[in-house]
């Protein structure tokens, strides 16, 4: 049979001082005298002390315990999210408990929202990329406080939701590559079951729209290198290429550059590529590659400012946060 695991009532005994002392210790109360919080601490780190945060939420009603999904965390996007979150939750006392949603399904959601119940959470960021996702929310809305980073139109959830403005960054990527004057500009897509490429779809359509443009080339990638490396080797093997390419991740953008080098295309004299993120990297591709900066920072410290705010019973902060373009050597007139 394993050890019981130390109680509260044990560090008190050794440390010759009330529970109360121990509890007052523990929630950083000004009220212990120093040398008094000094044996206390010295009989936590004796004993291996670790509280129950479950327990202490139902007592205290506060565990600073936040909860944050984060699906497709292998990507640019979630991963910097999340670690901003991380950083801005630390500042304002907050610990967090991360879920990894992996298959981005309802099921996976409601476990994963179960969890930071069980966990006495106070809070959660979800970063909702899809429909399932919103509908694992709506069930879940009245168990927990929550905010959503998405893009997604949430006025019927009544749940406050963030996102960096995609079609603003789109628009941004489109225009730049119809001021250098290109007239056939193609579009690797984001996996269209995810709002953002849904979004940065829409955005590439209307813009060549209204600019008297077709726009009928585009290919569905899944965010990967070998997804924009196949639309590169399809694009090669064309009587009439594009002269512009917009592709919705730089990895996207990388896999693409690679396709387009080997069949001897040159970029940015027989085609210009516009990425999307300015991952880590991006300014040392060959060439440099011209992109969309996306400031996951500034993002994940306004989610947790909204969320922060939700638990305090305070007013929502607003942030506006528009994507910023980065132009490098991989874009250039039309020849």
């Amino acid at each position: 049979m394993a050890p019981r695991p130390p109680s509260i009532l044990d560090v008190a005994e050794l440390a010759k001082v009330s529970r109360q002392t121990v509890s007052r210790v523990l929630n950083e109360h000004p009220s212990v005298n120093p040398e008094t919080r000094q044996r206390v601490l010295d009989a936590i780190a004796q004993l291996d002390y670790r509280r129950n945060p479950a327990a202490h939420a139902l007592a205290s009603k506060h565990s600073n315990i936040l909860g944050v999904t984060v699906t497709n965390a292998q990507l640019l996007g979630p991963s910097g999210a999340l670690l901003a979150i991380d950083e801005a939750a630390r500042l304002a006392g907050y610990w967090v408990s991360v879920a990894f949603v992996r298959g981005n399904t309802e099921q996976e959601m409601d476990s994963a929202l179960s969890h930071f119940l069980n966990q006495g959470a106070e809070g959660a960021i979800v970063i909702a990329p899809n429909d399932a996702t919103l509908a694992a929310v709506e069930r879940n809305a009245d168990r927990l406080p929550m905010v959503l980073a998405t893009t997604a139109d949430t006025s019927g959830l009544g749940i406050p939701a963030l996102d960096i403005d995609q079609r603003a960054g789109a628009h941004k990527a489109v225009q730049h590559l119809i001021e250098l004057g290109h007239e056939r500009i193609a579009h690797i897509s984001g996996p269209l079951n995810e709002f953002h490429a849904r979004d940065r779809l829409a955005q590439w359509s209307e813009d060549l729209r209204a600019a008297g443009l077709s726009g009928e080339q585009f290919l569905e990638g899944d965010w990967s290198p070998a997804s924009g490396y196949q639309f590169g080797c399809q694009i090669a093997a064309e009587d009439n290429p594009p002269t512009g390419i917009f592709a919705a991740s730089d990895q996207m953008a990388m896999g693409l550059l690679r396709a387009l080098q080997q069949h001897g295309i040159r970029v940015p004299q027989d085609i210009s590529v516009v990425g999307f993120d300015n991952m880590v990297g991006s300014d040392q591709l060959i060439p440099p590659l011209t992109t969309v900066e996306q400031r996951f920072d500034e993002l994940g410290a306004a989610l947790l400012s909204m969320l922060v705010a939700l638990v305090d019973g305070k007013e929502i902060p607003r942030a506006e946060l528009v994507p910023e373009l980065i132009v490098r050597e991989s874009t250039a007139a039309r020849s």
